[in-house]
């Protein structure tokens, strides 16, 4: 009897690992088409704890660059290029049919997005198409159909399993490190030829705000302000300590509601994730939407004038003084 348990476990640790070299992913990079996007990295990584072989699609009008740039990152096995006007604008219509015809093509058991808002506008249109439900903004993985994601706003942990064929996943870029930029030797290859136009929308224009402070999800220091501001012309405080600091600046739900502030500087549950070196909340009172954004940034360090606002219970450090006097002063002795 013993024995052939032993055999029994042993046949079942070969199958598994058997399993394990069937699998294979297909990361959709996110890129400028000159640079590739931080998030990209973070999603290798994740695709590599699945296991098997890595494959990156970058799609766009001009895209050799960062197509280069991909296949230099560690653990990337391939790199497969979609270049065409089709891909004008990144618009998830014309990039769906592309990853169905690569999926076919290539049969991936994983794709994986960032949890962005590219990620979040493609990953539901991939899935209706293969008719299976996608997991986002996973933020560990315990195996190949085994993640771990957070739900009630960051208040609980779940681990779901899922039993699709094809597995669809978005991930949290601040839980994984981002893969090493260089190292690798990826091949490069063409994706499947097609008319991926999009026939019911067409891209016109895209207005972009240049700033020479950092990117908001890939910055080192953020400096966010919340309802305590009071209006948008107050901002003007916060950007001035946040150069003083080469920071970010972000803002809560209510600021941006309020109309303080554009809705690309939210950070929260339905905005950005951060995880910074060093969070300072500025007049936020600290909603649970807006904690599900930022508390697994390093140091958290809170100004508000309210003592009992919950913004204090997860920072490292709190300032109960009214920030139109507590930032100016801080600004001037750095």
């Amino acid at each position: 009897m013993f024995a052939t348990c032993s055999r029994t476990l042993k046949t079942n640790a070969n199958f598994a690992s058997l399993l394990q070299r069937f699998e294979s992913t297909l990361v959709i990079a996110e890129h400028n088409n000159e640079v590739l996007a931080p998030i990209t990295l973070n999603a290798i990584t994740a695709a590599k704890k699945i296991g098997g072989d890595v494959t990156v699609l970058v799609a766009g009008t001009k895209c050799g660059p960062v197509s280069e740039q991909v296949s230099k990152a560690k653990d990337v096995a391939r790199v497969l290029v979609a270049e065409g006007d089709a891909f004008k604008g990144f618009l998830p219509e014309a990039l769906t049919p592309l990853i169905v015809a690569t999926q076919k093509q290539h049969n991936f058991s994983h794709i994986l997005t960032g949890a962005t808002a590219f990620g979040k506008a493609l990953l539901p249109r991939v899935a209706i198409d293969f008719d299976v439900s996608p997991s986002s903004d996973i933020i560990g993985i315990k195996s190949p159909d085994t993640f771990v994601r957070t739900i009630y706003a960051g208040n609980a942990i779940q681990t779901i399993k899922l039993k699709d064929n094809i597995k669809l996943v978005s991930i949290r870029g601040t839980a994984f490190e981002a893969a090493a930029a260089d190292g690798g030797s990826a091949k490069i290859e063409q994706a499947p030829a097609g008319d991926y136009s999009p026939k019911l929308v067409e891209f016109i224009k895209q207005e972009l705000v240049k700033s020479d402070r950092p990117e908001l999800t890939a910055a080192k220091v953020v400096v966010s302000g919340g309802r305590g501001m009071k209006s948008g012309d107050n901002f003007e405080i916060l950007f001035k300590l946040a150069d003083k600091l080469n920071a970010a600046v972000g803002a809560s739900r209510a600021a941006v509601d309020a109309g303080f502030c554009p809705n690309d500087m939210q950070v929260g549950q339905t905005g950005k994730i951060v995880a910074p070196d060093l969070y300072i909340a500025v007049g936020i009172s600290g909603a649970i939407q807006h904690l599900a954004g930022m508390k697994d940034s390093k140091t958290i360090v809170a100004i508000n004038k309210d003592p009992e606002a919950p913004i204090f219970q997860v920072s490292d450090y709190g300032l109960v003084q009214d920030l139109f006097k507590a930032v100016p002063e801080l600004t001037e002795k750095l």
